[in-house]
């Protein structure tokens, strides 16, 4: 099996270019971001990267965050979210929770308040269901701040909401009359 250690340097290899560039291994992702795994697993192996069909199912089935998944058949893969690179993940529209929230750091949440959550490089704004997972979002690059959605109100507005695979809430933006500040925060 793998080791803690491997797991995480062949999983953020698997975000890279399921996620952001493909061309990092030679590969190509189809308009909804799926990839052969035979493809991957090749392409792999030719840029001296011990990736096995094993060592891939561990690394879907144990990611924490769920970024990875299969199709029904097993025979292909792709990001479940998160994309920089252009696809359509297929997800409908649904009915989001009252509120949801998102993560940040001290020194970007000024800033978001005043102009709203953009999805910057990627496709989409993530949002997050509850306040654990919003914290562990915003704690990676530093002192988390806490922000809640009023996604009621704005899937009231006319604003989509989506949910992907691993649960993580998407929308293309938030306007900054729709954030506040956690309690407590």
């Amino acid at each position: 099996m793998l080791s803690d250690k491997e797991t995480t340097r062949l999983s953020k290899l698997l975000s890279l270019v399921l996620r952001h560039n493909p061309a990092h291994l030679g590969l190509t992702l189809d308009e909804h971001g799926w990839v052969e795994v035979d493809t991957l697993l090749r392409q792999a192996q030719a840029h001296q990267v011990p990736l096995t069909r094993e060592a891939l199912v561990h690394i879907v089935e144990t990611n924490a965050k769920q970024r990875f998944r299969f199709s029904d058949d097993q025979q292909r893969i792709r990001a479940s979210q998160g994309h920089s690179v252009q696809v359509a993940l297929g997800y409908e529209p649904v009915v989001p929770p009252a509120v949801l929230y998102h993560g940040t750091t001290t020194r970007h949440h000024e800033q978001i308040m005043r102009e709203g959550l953009r999805k910057m490089s990627r496709q989409q704004v993530h949002l997050s269901a509850d306040v654990a997972t919003a914290r562990q979002v915003g704690s990676r690059h530093g002192h988390p701040v806490i922000l809640t959605i009023d996604a009621a109100q704005m899937h009231s507005g006319g604003h989509a909401f989506y949910r992907a695979d691993n649960g993580v809430w998407l929308t293309d933006e938030v306007p900054a009359s729709y954030l506040h500040l956690a309690e407590g925060q």
